[in-house]
């Protein structure tokens, strides 16, 4: 019989912090899981660290990328998607720490509430991880839909990567784009959410992020210039999504163009208007608020520096 919830979790030289994340998986109440772990080519004893726990608990299976799929997290995880065997997938990262009851409350509520995915909050912690869980099933739920995209990708409702869990047809069409090495999920969540599908969100922390020098979310990626074009390239097909899809509004046009302005050297601007295909008069209107920006900024900061010294 094929499990019901399929957890993804791509790894790359994590020996040290991988078998905690492995427990804390196998601590969960619902039980009818598997874990795939894509190894994206560790040179460290990963494989070696592996061993005992694959042997005493066949819900662990243990894969090598092959080569149909790029190097990096995006390549592994849609490895991951074409080996699961579940209803649901997961990915879940391979130093971080999931509360006992994820999987059982996530898959509670999809049933419950017929939806494609399911929300919750997520913290980070540092160093050593404090084992105490909160174990009520009371909390709050609201729903999500196509209206919450712009929330999506201003951060207002984040959609953490491994705070969500989807009915496996939300990948049938939408997969990784391999070459980004930064904002995958992103930009994949979002063009997933704009397809119109609905979810749900706990409000109840579910997963415990694990910060550290090493850690992928620990980097910030403006100081690697590949990063940095990887984050742009994700900008510019969020765009292109939404604007096939008809999903485009003023909010979400100057969220952007205002963004823009951060990536001069990049000429961010010049590609999100090609992409728009703004002439005449939006050209020019759009144009002219990216000229008068660092005006806006700095009466903004003004501001704000009036407003905190008088009140």
């Amino acid at each position: 019989m094929h499990p019901q919830v399929s957890i993804i979790m791509a790894t790359y030289n994590r020996s040290e912090y991988i078998l905690e994340s492995l427990r804390s998986i196998q601590q969960q109440t619902f039980e009818d899981w598997e874990c795939l772990i894509i190894d994206d080519g560790s040179t460290d004893d990963t494989q070696e660290v592996l061993t005992a726990i694959l042997n005493q608990d066949t819900r662990f299976k243990y894969f090598k990328r092959i080569t149909n799929y790029q190097k990096g997290l995006p390549g592994s995880r849609n490895y991951g998607l074409d080996l699961a065997r579940g209803d649901y997938i997961i990915f879940f990262d391979d130093d971080d720490i999931v509360h006992p009851q994820n999987l059982e409350l996530c898959v509670f509520e999809l049933l419950r509430s017929e939806v494609s995915f399911c929300r919750y909050l997520r913290v980070s912690f540092y160093d050593t991880f404090d084992y105490k869980f909160d174990y009520s099933k009371v909390y709050d739920t609201f729903k999500i839909d196509k209206r919450h995209v712009f929330q999506l990708l201003n951060q207002e409702l984040p959609f953490n990567s491994c705070a969500v869990l989807w009915k496996k047809d939300c990948f049938k069409e939408d997969r990784y784009v391999e070459h980004l090495l930064h904002a995958e999920e992103w930009e994949l969540y979002s063009r997933i959410l704009s397809t119109g599908i609905t979810g749900v969100s706990i409000e109840k922390v579910l997963f415990f992020a694990r910060r550290h020098s090493n850690s992928m979310t620990g980097r910030y990626f403006r100081t690697d210039p590949k990063r940095t074009q990887s984050n742009i390239d994700a900008i510019v097909l969020v765009i292109e999504n939404l604007k096939k899809r008809n999903q485009l509004n003023y909010a979400i046009v100057r969220y952007f163009i205002a963004m823009s302005y951060g990536y001069r050297e990049y000429d961010l601007f010049g590609d999100l208007i090609k992409v728009l295909e703004y002439k005449g008069i939006s050209e020019l209107f759009w144009k002219s608020f990216f000229f008068v920006l660092p005006l806006r900024l700095k009466l903004t900061r003004i501001k704000k520096r009036l407003k905190k010294m008088y009140s």
